[in-house]
């Protein structure tokens, strides 16, 4: 009977090796899917608020990003800690009774008053990033916890950089995305959007304001890097001058009753 059960054991154990390596297989040599992005763009154009769209682009135009990122994080001090402990981040910010104890003014209040003024949270990103198809994201993977980390700092990137959850603020937080995790769906997401401010002629800079937060991303620090229980606590203007994030000038210059007024949106 032992050696029944630890026979048993051990085909567990291959089974599961052998489910590991075909999730590592996909998830670091992703096949482009430009026609299945291709749908997917079009239907967040028409519907800014159709969150799942975002990750079916992103799954479809994911490639090696996911891979280099992680890598990346390994060969950074404190990257490689957050690498070995694989904290969740979604669960540090979905516990606002935490979030309401830190300083008045640090990211984590920001942060904090961003996703109640809209009525977002970091379980309902989870959530939605979950509807994609073919998606793995959940896998027991160390590359699906480095694209965990990646989906859950989304709304924090957007305190850090002063834009808002409209679509210009979407697609230049997106645009900043882009240098910072290589991934071909933030620089798609961010070009559409750009271009749809751009044929509705607002006479305001917005597509501007795109390519300037595109250009700042390169220039920041590498956010994917940060100890994110760290930076909740600190100070929001001490936190994006060590970071090296300037202030969204050009996206502030736009009025905000057309920060949704590209072409082909729906009402805001």
């Amino acid at each position: 009977m032992v050696t029944l059960t630890a026979q048993v054991s051990v085909a567990e154990i291959l089974q599961e090796k052998a489910v590991v390596s075909r999730t590592s297989s996909t998830l670091t040599r992703k096949q482009l899917q430009p026609i299945r992005a291709a749908k997917a763009i079009r239907k967040l154009i028409a519907d800014k608020d159709d969150t799942k769209q975002v990750f079916e682009i992103m799954n479809a135009l994911v490639g090696r990003s996911i891979e280099w990122g992680y890598r990346r994080l390994l060969e950074t001090p404190v990257g490689g800690e957050e690498a070995y402990r694989r904290v969740e981040i979604a669960e540090i910010l979905q516990d606002h009774n935490q979030l309401r104890q830190l300083p008045e003014g640090s990211v984590g209040r920001a942060y904090l008053k961003f996703v109640e003024d809209q009525n977002f949270s970091a379980y309902g990103l989870a959530d939605e990033s979950r509807k994609a198809a073919q998606t793995e994201i959940e896998a027991a993977h160390p590359h699906a916890w480095f694209a965990r980390r990646l989906r859950d700092v989304h709304d924090i990137w957007h305190v850090l950089t002063g834009y808002g959850a409209n679509a210009l603020g979407e697609a230049c937080v997106v645009a900043f995305s882009l240098p910072q995790t290589r991934s071909r769906g933030f620089g798609v997401i961010a070009a559409a959007v750009a271009i749809q401010f751009m044929r509705a002629r607002t006479g305001y800079p917005c597509a501007r304001a795109v390519w300037k937060a595109w250009r700042d991303g390169r220039k920041a620090e590498w956010l994917p890097g940060v100890d994110y229980r760290v930076l909740l606590a600190m100070p929001l203007d001490e936190a994006r001058r060590v970071l090296k994030i300037p202030p969204p000038i050009l996206y502030e210059q736009v009025p905000p009753e057309l920060r949704n007024a590209y072409l082909g949106a729906k009402a805001a």
